[in-house]
């Protein structure tokens, strides 16, 4: 990771100096830099000898950066990680603009490894990625989206650059379609189980700890999995407030609707979701070798069910 971390400060060097500055100041910001952890145990784990996958590793970041970038435009968030966004300390058109280099410059440092394949696993996740955030859009402040529809759209805006991160070193270590497909599956349930306990943090943690604003997701209108449950769960006037506070954004109600989230069992159920992915995300590591590497892939997996953050 020190090798990754040094590639990105030298990657971010641009001519323009607000191009650094505002993606320095959201890399710089304390994230967990999972994305490049689990690419590089998992190129460790396949027998990887190479240096391609520290520039991989740098490549998937950047990319995360550049969705949170615009993801903070999009929702208009003023805080991430505990600090303020790029967004409000920058502006909406620098945090678009340098997000839209960090993608660029992301894609530049693909075309280095010479590797058509990586080329089409990052190409289809980014494209991916945007479906998702399109989809997400449409699904604003609509309180009738199920279990089905939500998981659709985190599978695209957030498990998919898990799924690349981990599927890469598969084709950096010329592994077969079967260890490929298995490396992409482990980072595709891992990263759908990562979102889930995300979505249910909202309900359960501190801003402190959480490094945002609690309600953020129900001030925006977005209808995630522990309020879909609950309004299969709860009462007739307990599923018509929390319609109510999803189709206007209103968070006035905040304290009433966590109260219905946590009384209903819907925080439970949705944690049970989560344990299914991370269990599916367990079983696709069998097909590597034992090692040091896969057993840290696995606790990673075995560990996102107790993350507060």
């Amino acid at each position: 990771m020190a090798a990754v971390d040094r590639l990105i400060s030298d990657r971010l060097s641009s001519s323009v100096p607000l191009v650094g500055q505002v993606a320095q100041h959201i890399i710089s910001s304390g994230g967990k830099r999972l994305r490049p952890v689990l690419l590089l145990l998992m190129a460790g784990a396949l027998g990887y000898k190479g240096n391609d996958h520290f520039k991989l590793a740098a490549v998937v970041e950047f990319i995360h950066t550049a969705t949170l970038l615009h993801d903070d435009v999009v929702d208009d968030s003023g805080m991430r990680r505990g600090k303020a966004t790029a967004n409000a300390l920058f502006g909406n058109p620098a945090s678009v603009l340098v997000g839209d280099f960090l993608y660029s410059r992301a894609f530049q440092m693909m075309v280095e490894c010479g590797e058509m394949g990586i080329l089409d696993i990052v190409a289809d996740a980014t494209n991916v990625i945007a479906e998702g955030e399109v989809m997400q859009l449409m699904n604003m402040h609509d309180a009738s989206l199920d279990q089905k529809g939500y998981l659709k759209v985190i599978r695209s805006k957030t498990a998919k650059l898990f799924e690349a991160s981990t599927r890469l070193p598969a084709v950096l270590a010329k592994s077969s379609a079967q260890t490929e497909a298995a490396c992409a599956a482990y980072g595709q349930a891992l990263g759908t189980a990562f979102q889930v306990i995300d979505d249910v943090l909202d309900y359960d943690g501190d801003a402190a700890t959480m490094g945002k604003n609690l309600g953020d997701d129900l001030r925006e209108g977005k209808s995630t999995l522990p309020l879909i449950f609950a309004m299969q769960r709860g009462t007739p006037s307990q599923c018509l407030l929390i319609k109510n506070a999803i189709e206007q954004g209103d968070i006035d109600a905040l304290a009433d609707i966590v109260d219905i989230v946590r009384s209903t069992g819907a925080m439970q159920a949705t944690r049970q979701v989560a344990s299914d992915e991370a269990q599916l995300a367990l079983h696709a590591l069998e097909i590597l070798p034992a090692g040091d590497y896969k057993t840290a892939l696995a606790d990673i997996a075995e560990q996102l069910l107790s993350r507060q953050n």
